[in-house]
């Protein structure tokens, strides 16, 4: 099978309906395996799952790479997805701090093409809204990256509904990505909305609730050290016991569907809406395997009503970040 495309904003963007979330082929998620992550990579361009998402700050600066190797020879069959705004000094990230002044944004993108060895970026993201800069600077001076021809369209993450009005008056925001699922519903009351009204599409990340829509997890402690999961308060103590339940409905439905759990979670933000691109993240071939099956099952308006109210807003316990990394999210 090969995914059907889907249209992420106005200005012809057009993605495989199904991404893949490079980031936790180099942090976060357990130790790196390049052979692997390359071999999924690779898989994935062949399932017609073409759409590629990491971002400077990954490693830092090592899944770029990655993708750079990967993709020799392949690069005109993807579209490259990155972004920019966080301060990197020494190869690291200094905390929480943020740099989107536009004379950063082009030392950002200079080297990001170097890293992912191309001439062009297909959708450059503002990582998190910097309160230092205006929106206006941002957005245009990613417009002026676009007339160079060194980006092809404008995306933004985690920005709320003002600094979302506020680029795309400057230049026009083709994405925004964002953490949404059945597990995560804070874009649905005043997000969505506004994309919708100024034509903007959905790249939902996490879109698997980092695990726990698998049905496969364990509790925060059982994770090694550098996992992020240990300090995810949806992993811990009672909330762990709660979410678990809340869950068990997901599983429920897949086991009608004859499907597994994630691919049940998949197809609902699918049905969601033709503006809406999940980009699941794996560096193992048959996980992506299964998340590209997805697009494939078919949700009724009944079982959707089920999931929906299953997972409704109160019935997941804890918040979504740590306090330090909620502080970034621009809500």
């Amino acid at each position: 099978m090969s995914l059907e495309k889907r249209k992420l904003g106005s200005q012809g963007l057009e993605v495989s309906a199904i991404g893949l979330g490079c980031m936790g082929m180099s942090q976060s998620y357990g130790p790196a395996n390049e052979t692997e992550s390359i071999a999924t990579l690779h898989r994935a361009i062949d399932l017609g799952c073409t759409f590629l998402d990491t971002a400077e700050v990954y490693g830092p600066y090592v899944n770029e790479e990655l993708l750079g190797r990967a993709l020799q020879g392949r690069r005109d069959e993807v579209i490259l997805a990155t972004k920019f705004g966080f301060r990197i000094e020494n190869g690291k990230m200094v905390g929480t701090d943020r740099d989107s002044r536009p004379e950063h944004i082009r030392q950002a993108v200079e080297g990001s093409l170097r890293r992912l060895q191309t001439d062009r970026i297909d959708l450059l993201y503002q990582h998190r809204v910097d309160p230092a800069v205006p929106m206006e600077e941002v957005a245009g001076a990613v417009g002026d990256l676009v007339r160079e021809g060194k980006v092809r369209f404008f995306g933004l993450s985690e920005a709320g509904a003002a600094n979302i009005r506020r680029a795309h008056a400057i230049h026009p925001v083709s994405a925004l990505q964002s953490e949404y699922s059945l597990w995560e519903r804070n874009l649905e009351a005043d997000i969505i909305p506004v994309l919708r009204e100024l034509g903007i599409g959905l790249v939902p990340f996490a879109p698997l609730g980092r695990g726990f829509l698998t049905g496969e997890v364990k509790r925060a402690e059982e994770y090694p050290e550098g996992d992020f999961r240990r300090g995810d308060p949806r992993y811990q103590g009672e909330n762990f016991d709660a979410n678990v339940r809340a869950a068990e409905a997901v599983r429920e439905m897949a086991r009608s569907l004859g499907v597994k759990p994630g691919q049940a979670a998949l197809a609902w933000l699918l049905h969601k809406g033709p503006d809406i691109v999940p980009i699941p993240g794996t560096k193992r071939v048959q996980y992506l395997e299964e998340n590209v099956a997805a697009a494939s099952i078919l949700l009724d308006a009944a079982r959707m009503s089920t999931l929906d109210d299953a997972l409704a807003p109160g019935k997941v316990f804890g918040p979504r970040y740590n306090p330090t990394t909620l502080s970034m999210v621009d809500r």
